[in-house]
């Protein structure tokens, strides 16, 4: 009797262990006030995001955004060409996916698909206005597009 008693036990114990494995371990984003601030713009910016060396273009209409950009994103030269690449590729899947699932997903907020060809050269500066964009509508709108948490 002893020995069935302790063997529950142990299948509990084992139950609960994972069972408390597990539990979400999302962090939370802290925001600063001065993110806040953007985040609360009403006034639409529109930011082009073009190349002088290619005909690629995105065209950008958030409020907030040009001023979060310009005072709290990191500087132009902080990450390198293959680096944004490499997380653009990543987050613009992403999107595309939440994109095709407006039911799933808030069509209000992934209206539309963003064409990114990892093959073609956008240069710098398309490259990182666009990872810029996606580390500024996760932290506003509290998305999560990428296995990493949308740091500055």
């Amino acid at each position: 009797m002893n020995k069935i008693i302790f063997q529950i036990g142990i299948l509990l114990f084992l139950f609960g262990l994972a069972l408390n494995s597990c539990k979400s371990s999302k962090e939370a984003l802290e925001i600063t006030d001065k993110e806040r601030i953007a985040f609360s713009e009403t006034v639409g910016d529109t930011i082009e995001i073009k190349s002088d060396a290619t005909e690629y273009e995105i065209i950008i209409i958030e409020p907030g955004f040009n001023f979060w950009l310009n005072s709290i994103a990191r500087p132009k030269g902080f990450y390198s060409q293959p680096y944004l690449e490499n997380r653009n590729q990543i987050l613009v899947i992403n999107w595309n996916q939440r994109v095709l699932q407006p039911l799933r997903f808030n069509p209000n907020l992934y209206e539309l698909q963003i064409n990114y060809d990892p093959n073609i050269d956008y240069g710098y500066e398309v490259n990182f206005k666009l990872y810029n964009y996606f580390i500024y509508f996760q932290r506003k709108y509290n998305q999560r597009l990428g296995p990493w948490l949308p740091r500055i």
